[in-house]
This record gives C-alpha cells, structure tokens and sequence, in this order.
C-alpha cells in the first residue's frame, strides 16, 4: 500500500517524553523534514504525563526509555490503562533487541534508535494508520455485541408476546360470550369488561412485539459492499494460523434486502469458523448465483422457484455430529462454554426474514459449511425486474382474521405481521362482527372454516349483512372442503389448505386483495 501525501496527513499532536531539550529537537526535526505538521507537549516525569494525557489529548506518544524519576515502561503502562490504541513509539539510544521485544509484548507500537532516526516518520504515519483501523473495528465490534444483545432481547419479547397473546385470547371469547346474556345487566357488565382489559392487553402486546421487532429497512444490497464489509470486520479478528479467502463470481450483483442484517449474519457465522478451528485452517465466504427448482425445497419449507444467491461460510475446523446439528437453530442451545445459544437463531430468523432458507453441512473432523439461499429479483422480459418475494408483502392492509383456536390464531397473526399486514385478530363470528362495528369494513378476511361456536357459514352471512362485500379467504382441511353451496353468494370466494403454507396464503391474499379493488 502506497505512502499517504503529506497533504493526506491532518496535523497532529506528539507528546513527547523527554528529558534532554537537544535530543527532542533532534527527534521532531525528522518529523518537520518529512513534511508532518504537529504540535508537540514536552513532558519528562510521570504527573506531568498523566495531566497531559488528559488535557493535550495526543494522537502519537514519542518516549524515551529512561530518564531520572521516570521511565518509558511505566509511562506506557499509565497510557495502555486508559488507551489500548492509542501510538506509542520508544525513541532511544539504549533500547537494545531482547527490550525492544519486551516492549513490543508490552504495547508499544514501535521502537527507533535516536542514532538511526531516518525512519521515525514513516513509523509515525502507519502508527496512526493502524490505531484509526483499530479504532473503527473496536467500534464495528461494539455496534455487532449491541446488535446481539438487542437481538437476544428482541427474541425474548417474540416468545413472550407470543406466550401472553394466547392467554389473553380466552378473555376475549369469554368476555364476548357474556354479553350475549343481554338480559342480565351484571353479566353483559362484566362481559364488557373482561373482553375490554383483554383488548387493551393484546394491544400492549402488539405494541412490544412491534418494537421488538424493529423497523423493517430494505434496500439494494450489492454483493461486493457486503464482502468488503465482512473484511474489514474480520480485521484482527483471524489468528495468523488461520487463512481467510473471500471470493463472488459476481461482484456486481444487488438484490433487495437489508446489509445491516446480513452483515451480522455472515459475521456470526465467521466467528463461529474461527473458533472451530483453535489449531489454524482455512475460512472460505463465497457466493454463487443459481436457480432452485421445488424439488430443492423441504416440506415444511416456504418456497419461490427461481434464481438464488448462495452466500456460503465454509471452516475446515472440528465439525458436529448428528445430535448437534439437529439442535442447532434451538434458542440457548450452544456447544461453546461462553456461547448463548442465539447467534444462529438469529442468522435463521435473518434469512428467514429475507424469504431465504438456510442450510448446513457438517461432520466430526471434515468441517463445517452453512449455505445461506436468498431470492433474487427474476428478470422479466416483458417488465421491469421484480421479486415475487418483494411481491408477497403487505402495505398495511386491514386484514380480520377469524379462527376459533388461539395458538393458531395468534401464529397467523404475527405471520401476517412480519409480512406488513395489519392484522385483527377474532376468536368468534360475534367478535368479527364487534369488530367491523367498531373500526369499519377491512380489506380482507381470512376466516377458518371449521369453526364450531359460530360456524363458518353463519359468521360469512352475518359479516355480509353487515355491508361486508369484499373478498373472503376460507381456510380448510383438503379432506373436509366446506360446502359451498351452503355458503352465502361471495364474489371473490378463495380456500387455501390446511396445515397453511406462508406462501400460499400471501400470493392468494394478494389475488384477494386485488380482486376487491374492482369492487
């Protein structure tokens, strides 16, 4: 790497600790000569160092070993206490080899000898190179724990909502099933009131989980922003018995997503690799752009045929069993004395959120490769690009969801959530009704078929009677279909099958949901 310009290098602060004037002068000259400009505190015992630490603040110490009262080491020692990046060069005459490696081991940045000083100017600006990319990997470092610990937090508020959620449903249902008895004031009063709480309640709980799961930012991310990224994060975090090969076989390639996220992501896995190889090899991120057809895809996985970008994170490090590998996305689940057990449910829900699926490849002593599949955008000859993942999100649509069952009526719930819906949840054809009484007609409905206290056919009646004219989604048991010709007359009629799939669900949603613009 070329030498910055004089012009490149900002002018800096030298504290400089000496105790002979001539000699000091001998050792700035060097500086002055190679064009730094500076301005320098002079300081030669140890009060007058610490006061100048604090006050001067300097960007490069200049020491020298060792003076009447005070000495170079300690000096060093005062500063490493306060500053582990901060530019410490030893200037002296005395240094020999074996305190040069001790001062070295100690913190120092460097060492030259006042009687070859030729090369104290070029110490001085990669000194000050190397504490800037410290500085900003230290920070890096801290904003990636930050971002972990709020991770960990925001999965604990996840579970948690999603725990008082389905407590909260039962008082819903009893509280409506109260006012039914119209005819007992103290029974409609109480109804009232029970079904009033368990609202506010799931409405603070939205609101948590919505904070918990943060704002969602997409973006164009390219490929090599996000490699160069990785690099520099992973700058003094590789031993030197370990080799590092980063490689994309496209480099220009973006595709909508969030950098922030899959930043993390990569940096979790390449830590992880690191530690999995304590006596040295070879950590290997590479990309690959390829199509995957439906045969690829798992049952329980949520599947777009199409072009994928395949970031893997390979180590050839000690590997996982059998029993490891099937535990591994399971929260607190860890096989590291330190770990919490969170880092790869966060990779998952990260990949997960980018409609991607991720995967692993491990065996004891063979090392392990985590490969990471995320959705392109298809090229359409006929229009501009677009992503059917991209596709499948809401904008904020009002969707009334009525399924007697809590669990999983709360499940399709945060679903349709994460995917920018406004979901409402209702356990009854009377609360839907409620519902539509108090806030207005929705967008959409989505409506479980096998409903017993208030069946599937009455609740759709009763919803029309009230001005509903919309589409309407029926969920149900290919097994058990509904009788349609029970069913009232609805223009825009659709069943999706039971057990759902994500993708299912949200492409009929978005034909619903486009169907009920002609209306």
């Amino acid at each position: 790497m070329p030498e910055k310009t004089i012009a490149q290098l900002p002018r800096i602060r030298v504290l400089q600790i000496e105790d002979s004037l001539l000699d000091a002068e001998l050792v700035l000259s060097e500086l002055e000569a190679d064009g730094i400009e500076f301005d320098v505190c002079l300081v030669d015992e140890e009060g007058a160092f610490v006061q100048a630490l604090n006050e001067f603040q300097p960007d490069v110490i200049l020491s020298d070993l060792s003076m009447p009262g005070f000495s170079g080491e300690r000096a060093l020692e005062l500063l490493r206490e306060q500053d582990k990046d901060l530019p410490f060069i030893f200037v002296s005459a005395t240094l020999g080899e074996e305190a040069a490696i001790d001062a070295l081991r100690n913190g120092a940045t460097d060492y030259i000898l006042k009687q070859n000083p030729a090369r104290l100017a070029s110490a001085v600006r990669r000194a000050m190179r190397e504490a800037e990319a410290q500085r900003s990997q230290r920070r890096a470092e801290a904003e990636l724990i930050r971002a972990q610990r709020f991770e960990s937090l925001a999965m604990l508020a996840g579970g948690l909502s999603h725990d008082l959620r389905n407590m909260l449903q039962p008082l819903l249902l009893a509280g409506e099933s109260l006012q039914d008895y119209q005819e007992d004031p103290r029974l409609a009063r109480l109804g009232k009131l029970v079904r009033d709480c368990g609202r506010r309640g799931l409405e603070m709980v939205q609101q948590m989980l919505t904070f918990a799961r943060g704002a969602k930012r997409a973006e164009q991310v390219r490929v090599n922003a996000l490699l160069d990224a990785l690099r520099l994060l992973l700058q003094g975090s590789v031993p030197k018995n370990i080799s590092l090969d980063l490689f994309a076989d496209d480099l220009e390639l973006q595709f909508s997503g969030n950098h922030t996220e899959l930043q993390q992501c990569l940096l979790n896995l390449c830590l992880n690799a690191i530690q999995a190889m304590p006596g040295g090899g070879q950590l290997r991120v590479e990309t690959t752009h390829l199509f995957l057809g439906e045969s690829f895809f798992d049952d329980d996985e949520s599947f777009v045929e199409g072009h994928y970008l395949r970031l893997s994170v390979s180590d050839t490090g000690v590997g996982m069993d059998e029993q490891a590998i099937a535990h591994l996305y399971e929260p607190f689940f860890t096989t590291k004395e330190s770990g919490t057990g969170l880092g790869l449910v966060s990779c998952q829900r990260i990949i997960t959120s980018h409609g991607g699926v991720m995967r692993v490849d491990s065996a004891p002593g063979k090392g392990t490769t985590f490969h990471l599949y995320l959705p392109l955008t298809e090229r359409n000859e006929d229009g501009p690009e677009v992503s059917e993942a991209v596709g499948l999100q809401g904008d904020a649509e009002r969707v009334l969801v009525v399924i007697e069952e809590a669990a999983q009526l709360s499940l399709l719930v945060d679903t349709l959530d994460a995917w920018g819906y406004q979901p409402h949840a209702s356990q009854s054809g009377t609360a839907a009704l409620q519902w539509i009484e108090a806030h207005g007609v929705p967008d959409l409905v989505v409506m479980d078929s096998d409903m017993n206290l208030f069946t599937g056919v009455r609740t759709l009646a009763a919803l029309i009677e009230h001005g509903y004219a919309r589409a309407v989604i029926l969920l149900a048991r290919p097994d058990a279909p509904p009788d349609l010709d029970e069913m009232p007359v609805v223009e825009h009629l659709y069943l999706v099958d039971k057990p759902i799939k994500t993708n299912d669900l949200l492409r009929t949603m978005r034909k619903a949901l486009l169907a009920s613009e002609d209306i």
